[in-house]
């Protein structure tokens, strides 16, 4: 599976980005997708993750009611909606999929996840 993050950028406090993540090599729904981050110097942390037919979601309590991720699987690509960003939000945002269509118990985890981007930077400021 690959996957190309794209959407990041700098935006100022309480604005909007949309992060796109496109996906090659699988079957777009028997992939659970999600979207991870890191600030250097720390462990990624989940932020969001689908299933594979996108009726389920789980957010990191950090960000919910201000992120949603979606998926298209026609277009096999998914996406995070981020809304009211802080500065805290500042980091480098990480597409990640692992085969299955369910996350499972261990969604959040980043083990559970086998392929990712390369990353695309989030600064809010």
């Amino acid at each position: 599976v690959q996957l190309v993050e794209s959407g990041g950028g700098l935006v100022q406090p309480g604005g909007s980005l949309r992060l796109t993540c496109a996906h090659s090599g699988a079957t777009a729904s028997s992939v659970c997708m999600g979207w991870f981050r890191q600030a250097p110097g720390t462990e990624r942390e989940v932020v969001a993750v689908i299933s594979g037919d996108g009726d389920n979601t789980y957010y990191a309590d950090s960000v919910r009611d201000r992120f949603t991720i979606s998926r298209d699987n026609g277009k096999n690509t998914v996406y995070l909606q981020m809304n009211s960003l802080k500065p805290e939000d500042t980091d480098m945002y990480y597409c990640a999929a692992t085969n299955g269509q369910s996350c499972g118990s261990r969604w959040s985890r980043q083990y559970r996840y086998g392929y990712w981007g390369q990353g695309t930077q989030v600064t809010v400021s």
